[in-house]
């Protein structure tokens, strides 16, 4: 398997002065990817505010048209979606290419379960890499069958039910994607469909199926936390307003935090409780991150963050928390490099089954820059001793674009500087990235041969 892109760009990253101004992350991603899709269900048109225009929502747009929605970008850079009422999917002509997007996958996967028809799903060759079982076996117990590669790998085949059958299912290990996959199943199928979730993630998913008119039950069970979706319903256009997406917030957060002198504005940052664990985390080890204008937009929290540097001290951060910052732990671990002391990382488990296996990724890289640490197969400790790492390492990225701003964002404060073999993946979530650091005084540019 390829651990490039098709055209690679090797970033490298050294130390320079502290971060200042105020700057906007692109738009949330797990919300961009749910307003295209509900938004080319809904009756009447949909208006999406500050969309995110990286790789995997671009996808998600274009799979929604092979479906039959209507979603474009107009000339006043508002995206609209016109849909076709709920059932109202047709067959896609051609096969749905995901990219690198495994939301993108996972949701439409449940999306179009309920309908007499085939759709066929592949990626590249993260993508292809990811088993979809998790997805899939719920998914059959509603009526859809699948013809998948071994493990359950892409390229897919989901052939969907004209008949499907609500469930009740309780979801092994916590997942948003697996959970929203179920409940987008649901849209269209008569009946209640619930998932419980042991521990409970982040709620994109039943938010906006509220926001556009769809009945969603949410209750806390002796089982864990029980959402429940009545379906067949219609939905109804909408405005929706994307927040800044704070797994793309978290890279300034945590270079600013690492770069003595620094002081930013983050405006505009989603602030849903579901999603904050990494601030929770930070805040313990000792950060300055101060909410500023908390608000409710089309049902989201939503508020400003100013970040100062901060001394770290390292903590334990409880497997309980895992749901509420999962994408997080990469640049949660770069953290801990710079914090004085142990930074513990339990129940990580997930993290093996991302666009890579984020946990080994990291602990790779981390050992290659200085780091002292230990690996687990579910867990991570980083020995951090509240000096910069030293750096110096080249890392591959294999694909994922986590990892690949986490090692930038280290090299920003370590004592050498630190290279990464593609920068590309990064397009997938934070477009204009590398520009928006430097914007700040950050010191990232191209390996020149």
């Amino acid at each position: 398997m390829s651990k490039h892109s098709s055209n690679p760009r090797p970033l490298t990253s050294g130390t320079g002065g502290g971060l200042k101004g105020t700057i906007r992350v692109p738009g949330d991603k797990s919300v961009s990817h749910r307003a295209l899709m509900l938004g080319a269900l809904a009756l009447g048109e949909t208006e999406i505010h500050g969309l995110l225009e990286g790789e995997d929502v671009l996808r998600t747009a274009a799979a929604m048209r092979l479906l039959g929605g209507e979603t474009e970008k107009g000339a006043d850079g508002i995206w609209r979606a016109r849909g076709r009422g709920n059932g109202g999917l047709a067959e896609a002509a051609d096969v749905l290419d995901l990219g690198n997007a495994g939301t993108g996958t996972r949701l439409l996967m449940g999306l179009v379960a309920p309908y007499p028809m085939t759709t066929f799903f592949t990626g590249d060759a993260s993508l292809r890499s990811r088993p979809m079982a998790r997805v899939s076996d719920p998914l059959s117990q509603m009526g859809a069958s699948f013809v998948t590669r071994s493990k359950g790998r892409p390229p897919l085949a989901v052939i969907g039910t004209a008949t499907p059958r609500p469930i009740t299912y309780k979801l092994p290990v916590a997942s948003a994607q697996v959970k929203s996959a179920i409940l987008l199943a649901g849209l269209n199928t008569p009946g209640i469909t619930t998932v419980i979730e042991p521990e409970a993630t982040r709620d994109h998913t039943e938010l906006m199926l509220r926001g556009f008119g769809i009945e969603v039950k949410v209750e806390e069970t002796p089982e864990g936390r029980a959402s429940a979706i009545k379906g067949q319903g219609e939905l109804k256009g909408r405005k929706v307003v994307v927040p800044g997406d704070p797994s793309s917030a978290a890279f300034p957060i945590v270079a600013a935090l690492i770069l003595p002198g620094s002081d930013i504005l983050i405006e505009n940052v989603g602030l849903n409780p579901h999603r904050i664990g990494l601030i929770d985390t930070l805040v313990e080890m000792g950060a300055s991150i101060e909410v500023k204008d908390a608000r409710i937009e089309a049902g989201e929290k939503v508020g400003d963050l100013h970040v100062k540097h901060s001394h770290l001290k390292g903590v334990t951060v409880p497997a309980e928390r895992a749901p509420s910052m999962i994408d997080e732990y990469p640049i949660l671990s770069v953290a801990a490099a710079f914090a004085e002391g142990e930074t513990k990382m339990l129940g990580l488990g997930e993290l093996r089954v991302k666009e890579s296996d984020r946990l080994g990724a990291m602990a790779r890289g981390l050992a290659a820059c200085g780091v002292v640490l230990e690996e687990g197969e579910d867990w991570l400790t980083v020995k951090g001793n509240g000096k910069r790492p030293k750096g110096g390492a080249h890392i591959a990225v294999n694909l994922d674009h986590r990892p690949a701003m986490s090692f930038l964002v280290l090299g920003l404060a370590a004592e050498k500087p630190v290279s990464i073999d593609d920068g590309a993946p990064i397009d997938t979530s934070f477009p204009g990235f590398v520009a928006l650091m430097n914007g700040m005084g950050g010191t990232i540019s191209a390996v020149t041969a």
